[in-house]
């Protein structure tokens, strides 16, 4: 492995992690690292119920501060169920140090779908580590205006380049 990567502090709050096999990659190819309902009895998720906090059952020092975590939903659960963050994703800056929790929110219309049902162990979303770019800044007085020739963007607004 490159020197480049972070030497991240992972530490297992939840002893039950190393029975449910954490901490493991899906494949050897994986980009997220699977995290599990730590909960000591069965959460269901009703359709647009407030967003639930389900411990992680770890904490993580990244300590670089090129570096961060990203927490995204698993995709299977968020397709096939409707289970999504109920933060879009999670941010984990390099110098938390707290527990990990995931907001897991059932997205799917009232009256529609069934609720979600989350087991204790259960794998309900993925930590991915990726850099972090931070731009130098020129701060510039009035309406912005390109350094180059101009593009054409932004001109129509909001979505003004369409669909197709």
């Amino acid at each position: 492995m490159p020197d480049s990567l972070p030497k991240v502090g992972l530490h297992l709050l939840d002893p039950r992690l190393t029975g449910w096999g954490f901490p493991r990659w899906g494949s050897a190819a994986a980009a997220g690292l699977d995290l599990h309902a730590c909960l000591d009895a069965p959460l269901l998720l009703e359709p647009q119920a407030p967003p639930a906090l389900i411990p992680a059952g770890v904490s993580v020092r990244i300590g670089d501060p090129d570096w961060c975590g990203l927490v995204f939903a698993r995709s299977g659960l968020g397709h096939r169920e409707g289970l999504v963050l109920g933060n879009g994703t999670g941010v984990i800056d390099a110098d938390y140090e707290g527990p990990l929790m995931i907001s897991a929110w059932n997205r799917n219309p009232s009256g529609g779908r069934a609720a979600i049902l989350i087991e204790p162990g259960e794998r309900i979303a993925q930590l991915v580590f990726t850099r972090v770019l931070r731009p130098d800044f020129e701060i510039r007085e009035g309406a912005a205006e390109p350094d180059g020739p101009p593009s054409g963007r932004g001109q129509g607004g909001f979505g003004s380049t369409g669909r197709r």
